[in-house]
């Protein structure tokens, strides 16, 4: 199963396609919908200076991509879920008059053999057209989404996505981009991975992307038959380390000052909230948070020290994302092996936030300025 991430030139996406509609107003409503291996998850939002404002949202685990990695099919049963949960999406869509709008699914639907099938099937019964990104342009909407969470220091930056059945990392150089405008550069990577050499501002340096085709279901799935759950968790995230050789920034020592790690996922959320104690979970205080590795380490200990049946009563991981946590929790920590780092920044956003900011930026309707 090798991480899909071309060689050469082509390990460069192309631009995240611009809405199709023309030129939007200032206060027409835009939404992103991202169906993944795990959830489906929708925004709907309004431009409001140079952030969105969010209207309405839909957030439900559906498992699509359950079984997926024995048989090569989605199931029936995952398939009539999903479709009722995107039939609620298109009525919250027509309820707001929701005219400009992407909608993808991703490696779910990429690796399925009936993928397609099922995506003809949502049109018909949900009315909903869904398109299958690459795992390109699912990378790209990462970083788009976790600019500003970009720290001024920062020179060199990993973005971790770790989603439902791939993991994205993308390695971007700022070190010769001004302090003031990292957040900028970063968000300016709607347009390519490529700088644009006529571009008048500096340019954020695409080192390497590479996506690898697991996540924290996929994992899961391809150590099932381990029963030991510490051997379990320690054969993932040596697995997971493996698929990684290819990545160029894999091999070279990186120094601590001015590097930053960016992790979007309900992982690192979920081990966020675990640190602060949450017993409800609370956004405002988990995305933008800051650990160190000592922190996310003690927390993962006290995952292993629960069991599953702990971790499955305990109310900050929550009965949905029990069966998941430790697969998530191996590809943390072998991303914090590699690389040590004195923190990580945790991002509450991801692909539906980049799909926004995508939509906006390409259509203009996002005010510059810091962010």
């Amino acid at each position: 199963m090798p991480p899909k991430r071309p060689r050469g030139a082509d390990r460069f996406p192309k631009a995240v396609e611009p809405s199709a509609l023309g030129q939007a107003g200032p206060v027409e409503l835009y939404a992103a919908l991202d169906l993944g291996t795990n959830s489906c998850r929708m925004l709907i939002a309004q431009p409001k200076g140079n952030q969105f404002h969010v209207v309405d949202s839909f957030s439900k685990s559906v498992q699509l991509g359950l079984g997926l990695e024995r048989t090569g099919r989605l199931s029936t049963a995952s398939m009539n879920r999903t479709i009722q949960a995107l039939t609620i999406c298109q009525k919250k869509l027509k309820k707001h008059d929701v005219q400009r709008m992407r909608l993808v699914a991703t490696e779910a639907c990429r690796r399925a053999q009936n993928g397609s099938e099922f995506l003809g099937n949502v049109l018909r019964q949900a009315g909903l057209a869904l398109d299958i990104i690459a795992p390109e342009e699912e990378a790209r909407l990462a970083v788009i989404s976790c600019a500003p969470l970009v720290s001024t220091k920062t020179e060199q930056l990993l973005v971790v996505d770790i989603g439902g059945g791939s993991t994205e990392l993308v390695w971007i150089d700022l070190s010769r981009v001004p302090s003031v405008d990292r957040q900028r550069a970063i968000m300016r990577l709607h347009a390519g991975f490529k700088p644009d050499e006529k571009s008048p501002f500096p340019a954020a340096r695409v080192v390497d992307w590479i996506s690898v085709p697991l996540g924290v279901a996929t994992l899961r799935d391809q150590f099932n038959d381990v029963e030991n759950d510490s051997a379990r968790f320690a054969l993932m995230s040596w697995f997971f380390e493996e698929q990684l050789a290819e990545f160029s920034p894999y091999e070279a020592e990186q120094a601590r000052e001015g590097f930053q790690i960016v992790g979007t996922s309900g992982t690192v959320t979920t081990v966020a909230a675990s640190h602060l104690g949450l017993r409800r979970y609370d956004r405002n205080k988990v995305d933008g948070l800051r650990m160190t590795s000592d922190q996310i380490d003690t927390v993962i200990r006290s995952y292993l020290e629960m069991g599953p049946e702990g971790r499955r009563v305990d109310p900050r991981i929550g009965r949905d994302r029990q069966a998941l946590i430790m697969s998530g929790a191996a590809i943390l920590q072998a991303l914090l092996r590699i690389w040590p780092t004195d923190q990580l920044t945790v991002a509450d956003r991801g692909l539906r936030e980049g799909l926004l900011y995508a939509q906006m930026s390409a259509d203009g309707v996002l005010e510059d300025g810091p962010f």
